[in-house]
């Protein structure tokens, strides 16, 4: 019994670490707009829209010249890796036709 208090103990610790690795920032203005799915915030001379859904937690009152603070993660959505271009032989040419001419002057 007490194997498996250590195991699960050792488990929670893990997946806290786990969780914590997520890196958080925050901004913090008066707010300009409030729509259902974001809110617009003014910092400085940029106006900030950070997305927000059924699960981000609201404390207080939200509304139009209300002073937050936002935390927020970023999370990449989708990721497109493109190879690298392959030269064509022209190309490769005339950069070394370029080089030689450089090299004689």
């Amino acid at each position: 019994m007490k194997r498996i208090a250590v195991l699960f103990l050792a488990f929670m610790l893990f997946a806290s670490f786990s969780f914590a690795a997520v890196n958080t920032y925050q901004v913090t203005g008066p707010v300009l707009e409030v729509k259902d799915d974001s809110i617009t915030v003014q910092k400085g001379k940029e106006k900030w829209q950070i997305a927000r859904d059924k699960d981000t937690k609201i404390t207080g009152d939200l509304k139009v010249g209300s002073k937050v603070t936002i935390q927020y993660t970023m999370k990449a959505v989708s990721v497109e890796a493109k190879g690298e271009k392959k030269e064509t032989k022209k190309a490769e040419d005339k950069k070394t036709d370029a080089k030689t001419d450089a090299k004689k002057k």
